[in-house]
């Protein structure tokens, strides 16, 4: 009873002090650099290391966009939850480098888009006046995912498929999300952060493999 009590007090005066808060709202939207990463992934990565320049792994190039709410807490410290739409991937690309064949430039490309509806709850700290620090646990609900197979040769393509695999993936992605910021005067603001998941995203665990993406963003405070 005396726990109900003391839990019921705190949560009362944490309100309170959210109530008399100076509450702000925000938009934030920037570019992703994600990619995928696990023990499996590194033994596809050291194969493709063995193919002379064949074969590439790259970074998927995506983006995000949202909105956030500041609870200023004390005179540093605020709570920051968000809600973006983020879209995030994988990507192998492929480039035939015979010299009897390399008249005809043939190429092959295949990338795994995600879209992801991420959910930050940040703990943000302002160290000097403007610049600031965040971090917290991340919940990404993943929307869709597709698989898009490309091959071309001279220049005209052969190949373009896009293949729904979002059954493939978990739907609920758990991670940790951090950063760091600048809010200036007039309420525009900078940051460049990182997500660093902690769920598989093969469904079926078949394969080891979690997201890791760089996020850097521009973002308004009304």
């Amino acid at each position: 009873m005396k726990r109900a009590f003391f839990l019921t007090l705190i949560c009362s005066i944490l309100l309170l002090n959210f109530a008399n808060a100076q509450i702000t709202y925000g938009l934030v939207a920037g570019a992703n650099f994600s990619k995928w990463q696990g023990q499996d992934l590194q033994v596809v990565e050291d194969l493709v290391e063995k193919t002379d320049g064949w074969l590439v792994t790259k970074g998927k190039t995506g983006f995000h966009v949202g909105g956030y709410v500041n609870i200023p807490i004390s005179e540093t410290f605020s709570f920051e939850p968000g809600l973006a739409y983020s879209k995030k991937g994988y990507s192998i690309k492929g480039d035939l480098k015979i010299d009897a064949l390399k008249f005809l430039a043939i190429n092959a490309r295949a990338q795994v888009q995600q879209h992801y509806i991420d959910m930050p709850l940040y703990v943000k700290a302002t160290i000097v006046k403007g610049l600031n620090i965040y971090a917290g646990p991340q919940v990404s609900y993943l929307v869709r995912s597709t698989l898009n197979a490309k091959v071309g040769v001279l220049g005209i393509s052969l190949f373009n498929k896009g293949i729904g695999i979002t059954e493939r993936f978990n739907k609920i992605d758990l991670g940790l999300s951090g950063g760091v910021g600048y809010q200036f005067d007039n309420g525009i603001s900078l940051r460049a952060g990182y997500d660093y998941g902690l769920s598989k995203l093969d469904k079926n665990d078949n394969y080891d493999a979690y997201n890791r993406v760089i996020k850097v963003s521009v973002g308004y405070t009304f």
